[in-house]
Formats: structure tokens, C-alpha cells, sequence
């Protein structure tokens, strides 16, 4: 009996470890890449406002180039939603919304998850002006793991699982805006 309890008190402690630890781990990630294009800014705002374009620079949409893709609304204004299908996990179902546009500066959007794993979490893309014919392009998301679960953030390099996919949407950005000289 004294055995049964040492096994059940030895348990609960290594149970009750993550439980404490998750409780003094921040909550929130953040993932953000950049790039430097020669072109103008509005030449490069005006491309990466428009959602659907996503799909010829993103990574998610060269793994699966016959996913299914819906749209509501008009492409390149707020409210616009773009949705995918994909039976590739790495992709998965979810949508996107534009939820701001800030001409030449800023769109923010809303990413939505609903397979393999349900999440929402907020992504843009912003340009700054270097000069009359380079221009940073910045893109990223932040999100949040609510309590236990943040305790896998522990486990989870956010910035190199999903950064260097949006390194590599970066440079196919670069390449097609570059070849519009």
C-alpha cells in the first residue's frame, strides 16, 4: 500500500510541475519576417492588398495547387474573405478577412483554422518606403495559447515553423514584383 501511494503522490507531483511552470510562461507569440523589393511601395502595396494574389507567392498554396478556393466580397478591401481546402494537413480548411487597410502601409487580416486544429489569429503584411524604388515588406501574425496549454510554447519555435515559410513567401514576392520592372 505505502508503494501504491509513493507511485500516486510521485504522479501528481510530476502532473502538477507543468500546471505551475505554465502558469509564469507568457501566453502570446508573435512571428514576423521581412524583405527588401526594388520597386515602388505602391506598386508593392498595391499587389499584396489583394488576397488572391496570395496564391502565387505563399508556400501553403505551392504544396497544394489544387485546393479548393472560395471568395466573398470584393478582393483587396475590408470584409473580403478568402477560404481553402486542402486534404494536404499542412494546409488544412480554414479562411482568411481582411480586416484593415491602411493604403501603402498596412493590411491586417484575420486568420481562421478550422482544420487540422481550430485557431484564430491575427497576421498582416505592411510596406515602409526606403526610397523612390525599394520598399521593406513586412509580413507576420501573433497569437495566443490560453493556460495550460501554453505550456507547449515551451516546445514550439513559432519563428522557425512558421517564419521560414513566410521567408520563403517573401522571396517568391521579390521575384514576381521584381520581374515587373
Amino acid at each position: 500500500m505505502k508503494a501504491l501511494k509513493r507511485i500516486l503522490i510521485v504522479l501528481a507531483i510530476i502532473l502538477t510541475i507543468p500546471l505551475i511552470v505554465a502558469a509564469f510562461i507568457k501566453g502570446e507569440y508573435t512571428v514576423e519576417e521581412s524583405i527588401i523589393i526594388n520597386q515602388p511601395e505602391e506598386v508593392v502595396f498595391a499587389y499584396i492588398k489583394h488576397l488572391k494574389n496570395q496564391d502565387n507567392f505563399t508556400k501553403w498554396a505551392k504544396m497544394d495547387p489544387d485546393m479548393e478556393k472560395t471568395y466573398t466580397g470584393t478582393d483587396g478591401t475590408v470584409g473580403f474573405v478568402s477560404a481553402w481546402k486542402s486534404d494536404i494537413e499542412n494546409v488544412g480548411v480554414g479562411e482568411q478577412e481582411i480586416l484593415s487597410i491602411k493604403e501603402n502601409e498596412k493590411i491586417t487580416f484575420e486568420l481562421r483554422f478550422l482544420e487540422p486544429f481550430e485557431s484564430t489569429q491575427e497576421a498582416y503584411m505592411s510596406t515602409d518606403d526606403l526610397n523612390e524604388n525599394q520598399t521593406e515588406v513586412k509580413w507576420g501574425f501573433s497569437g495566443k495559447m490560453y493556460y495550460p496549454m501554453n505550456f507547449m510554447l515551451l516546445f514550439m519555435d513559432f519563428e522557425e515553423m512558421i517564419g521560414e515559410d513566410f521567408q520563403e513567401g517573401l522571396k517568391n514576392l521579390k521575384v514576381i514584383l521584381e520581374k515587373k520592372k
